[in-house]
């Protein structure tokens, strides 16, 4: 199995049991996120800036590769976008294959951190000091890099779209036009070194609680699984079709998963 090493960044101190580095746990993570947390350290501002994105895991090398393989992080913006000039020396994915040191990938790329989180359940305890929560996630370290080759910026759009809704790509009108490419700016972020870390499970009480009858006579505990749920589609003012099968298939299909991973994590012993 495939994973991160550890170093003093990404290594998880507390609970270290609910840790994990390998490949195929984070990147599922980060793909199963609706929105990424992306930080990084303007160069003219004292405050570090964190700003909600969308994006996937995926290698335009090797397309078909695994969750459990070594994976690009691709974020998709928006051309004029502060995150999207920070990066000095855009490259594609043949000229960084092809760079003969790290050191000179690391000096042409921001350095980002990245977050994705997923709450399965809200987990209540005798006392609110033991009150908690079912979650998953992830949180990445890499150098990101502007993608200039418009083969590669395709794959990634698609990429990123069909994680978001799996084939709309093909079911929506493409390819996109040359005014949309040059909107469209795409980061590659090469991973330096990912962590996961995950709860589930029932409230873990204080002993001198669970031995006091009159707390556990008034106070309810448990869990309360909880899912991000997909409404019945609502049709454009314009639309002059059907609600098509792949909208219908996200629908029941994420919602059936979501809840299923948020009731196993609530059942969890």
């Amino acid at each position: 199995m495939a994973e991160y090493a550890k170093t003093a960044r990404n290594t998880v101190n507390r609970y270290r049991g609910r840790g994990a580095y390998d490949h195929e746990t984070i990147h599922a993570i980060v793909n199963d996120a609706p929105i990424l947390h992306v930080a990084f350290n303007p160069p003219s501002d004292p405050f570090p800036t964190i700003l909600p994105m969308i994006g996937c895991m995926g290698s335009f090398a090797h397309p078909s590769a695994p969750l459990s393989a070594a994976l690009d992080l691709y974020l998709h913006g928006y051309v004029s976008s502060r995150l999207m000039r920070l990066p000095g020396t855009p490259s594609t994915a043949k000229e960084e294959a092809a760079a003969a040191a790290e050191e000179e990938a690391e000096e042409s790329s921001t350095p980002l951190c990245i977050a994705a989180t997923l709450l399965d359940g809200l987990v209540l305890a005798l006392t609110p000091n033991h009150h908690s929560m079912n979650y998953r996630s992830a949180v990445l370290h890499g150098h990101a890099t502007l993608v200039t080759d418009p083969a590669e910026k395709r794959y990634a759009m698609q990429l990123v779209t069909d994680n978001v809704i799996p084939d709309r790509w093909a079911n929506s009108r493409v390819p996109p036009t040359a005014v949309e490419m040059q909107s469209t700016s795409i980061l590659r972020v090469a991973v330096v070194d990912a962590s996961a870390k995950a709860r589930s499970g029932e409230p873990g009480e204080d002993r001198k609680d669970e031995r006091d009858e009159a707390v556990r006579g008034r106070v309810w505990t448990g869990v309360i699984p909880t899912w991000t749920a997909y409404g019945a589609p609502v049709p454009a003012g314009k639309n002059r079709v059907g609600v098509p099968g792949h909208v219908s298939a996200l629908v029941e299909g994420r919602n059936r998963e979501n809840e299923r991973k948020a009731r196993e994590a609530a059942a969890e012993v």
